[in-house]
């Protein structure tokens, strides 16, 4: 039965060889399994003719290649993709993709929900509900991908340039299977993405960031959002227990080993909130000195939020602040709004199982309570 079955995407590369030697296969024989699930979107063993046919035979009767049930499908206007996928138990996460000229970038989600619950972002409004496997994060990759060949009758070409751990839930609180997972990617026996093509994007696990720069330093993002303390404090709850000084030291610390020699630091623009011109002098000094990119995003709004989005006016005037003080800023386009896959909306379609909003009252508009230490997704 199929539950009895060992699904070979929670597997990275070198666990697929001792996986065959478990079943008395040499292990070299694995080294052709990465490339035909991986880069061929392979799920059936029995299409993998260079593989040894006693071990065809075993994966058949033992093994599977099974990624998460697609229960919803949209496509945007803008060409944006969003699919929703079940993980069991009633939780389901939301994967993006998002079609640019010159790249394919997938949004991936890590945890199914987020506890830190960011007062800007509607995924934190479902709560947190648990980690979500490697072959639940890699399967996100190997389905789109897959999905995406087939649309465009395209089997051998690749789709997907780019990767963005920025979906629902904190990767960094999850940092074993996003690791795994993340090696599938850059391994060049499966996806073969380079570490400036893979970004994390995280809320500021301190602890996390520094082992992530020993372990398999990629493109770091933070999710930033305020000049200072008090502001960030209630904007992004972890930053009561991971503040902005220890943050920014864990950024210059990662720099030493990073693929890119920048920082990228997300900035959700909220009316009357965090857009003046003098929070964003504060922003100058406060990143002094460190290399780093300012992404400010448009915000997305939704009820529970209490939140506006700021004047285009007041983010360029914003923008120009930063960029006067030679920081290089972009401001993000937004994508896939109308099937809310925009940034901060991924969790539209997925129930509340928590019922956190009502355990917060739906009013702590002024300091929504932690309710466990996981980031959000901004």
């Amino acid at each position: 039965m199929s539950q009895t079955r060992t699904n070979l995407l929670d597997f990275d590369v070198d666990r697929l060889a001792a996986y065959c030697g478990e079943l008395g296969e040499k292990p070299f024989r694995a080294r052709q399994l990465p490339r035909w699930i991986h880069q061929r979107g392979a799920a059936d063993f029995d299409t993998m003719t260079d593989l040894a046919k006693s071990l065809r035979e075993k994966l058949r009767d033992r093994a599977e290649i099974r990624s998460p049930a697609i229960i919803g499908d949209k496509a945007s206007a803008d060409g944006t993709r969003k699919w929703l996928l079940d993980v069991g138990n009633g939780d389901a996460v939301e994967t993006v993709f998002i079609p640019e000229e010159n790249r394919g970038t997938l949004c991936v989600s890590s945890q199914a929900g987020c506890a830190v619950n960011c007062r800007f972002c509607s995924t934190g409004k479902q709560g947190f509900s648990r980690n979500l496997a490697v072959g639940e994060i890699i399967g996100q990759l190997w389905m789109a991908e897959r999905l995406l060949r087939e649309q465009r009758g395209t089997p051998d070409e690749r789709v997907i340039s780019n990767v963005v751990m920025m979906g629902m839930g904190e990767p960094l609180l999850n940092f074993d299977n996003v690791v795994t997972a993340m090696r599938l990617m850059l391994d060049d026996n499966a996806y073969g993405l380079s570490r400036r093509r893979v970004t994390l994007s995280t809320s500021g696990v301190v602890p996390m960031i520094d082992r992530l720069a020993q372990e398999l330093p990629v493109a770091m993002a933070i999710s930033l959002h305020a000049p200072e303390d008090k502001l960030r404090d209630d904007l992004v709850p972890i930053n009561r227990k991971y503040p902005l000084a220890e943050l920014l030291a864990a950024c210059k610390r990662y720099l030493e080993f990073a693929p890119r020699d920048f920082i990228t630091f997300e900035y959700c623009m909220l009316d009357g909130v965090n857009d003046s011109a003098a929070q964003a002098r504060q922003l100058v000094r406060l990143v002094e000195g460190l290399p780093c990119k300012f992404n400010l995003i448009p915000f997305n709004p939704f009820p529970e939020s209490g939140l506006l989005r700021s004047p285009d006016e007041r983010v360029r005037r914003f923008g120009k602040v930063l960029a006067d003080a030679g920081i290089v800023t972009t401001i993000r386009k937004t994508r896939g709004d109308d099937i809310d896959a925009a940034c901060g909306q991924l969790a539209g379609e997925v129930q509340d199982r928590t019922r956190l909003s009502e355990r917060s009252g739906r009013a702590a508009l002024g300091g929504i309570p932690v309710v466990s230490m996981a980031g959000s997704r901004g």
